[in-house]
């Protein structure tokens, strides 16, 4: 299983329930990569898509613990054991882990690839990512030239967990 997460320099994903900033180019490589695939998130994270709905030309799975919630076109699950079941019907590198910070952080150790874009610039935040910089379980593999949105510069890194 992958993930995908934008940060800041502090590993900071959102504040108040919102991304902590909207860069186009980071949404135009988000949807090349997930296209076709698999993403699993929460539902505070699909309350923050348009109409709420789920993202088009992909299997959404929500993890949610209210048993009773359901959404149209997509798959609910109440456990990440369940989770778990649900996603081997899929080959592994085509399930995208996409937020938020509590579904991150019960993913995270079913992850081998995290698709970070790392935003140059620190933001006031109440959300945060695991901070693969400093975790020797996690090795940067893959960095792309710095890019430039109006005044923030990004990058698009790549980290691998290290094997045992």
């Amino acid at each position: 299983m992958k993930l995908v997460v934008a940060v800041d320099k502090n590993w900071a994903i959102g504040y108040k329930g919102e991304l902590l900033v909207s860069i186009p180019a980071d949404h135009k490589a988000f949807r090349q990569e997930t296209t076709g695939k698999v993403v699993v998130l929460g539902r505070k994270t699909l309350d923050t898509f348009p109409g709420k709905q789920p993202l088009k030309n992909r299997v959404n799975i929500i993890l949610s613990r209210d048993e009773s919630y359901t959404v149209k076109d997509a798959l609910v699950v109440h456990s990440v054991e369940e989770l778990l079941e649900e996603t081997q019907k899929y080959d592994p590198d085509d399930v995208y882990i996409i937020g938020g910070a509590s579904v991150y952080e019960q993913m995270l150790p079913y992850c081998d690839t995290a698709i970070v874009t790392k935003i140059d610039h620190e933001y006031e935040a109440d959300a945060y990512f695991h901070d693969l910089d400093n975790d020797p379980s996690w090795k940067l593999t893959d960095e792309g030239e710095e890019q430039t949105y109006f005044n923030l510069e990004y990058n698009f890194l790549r980290y691998r967990r290290v094997k045992a």
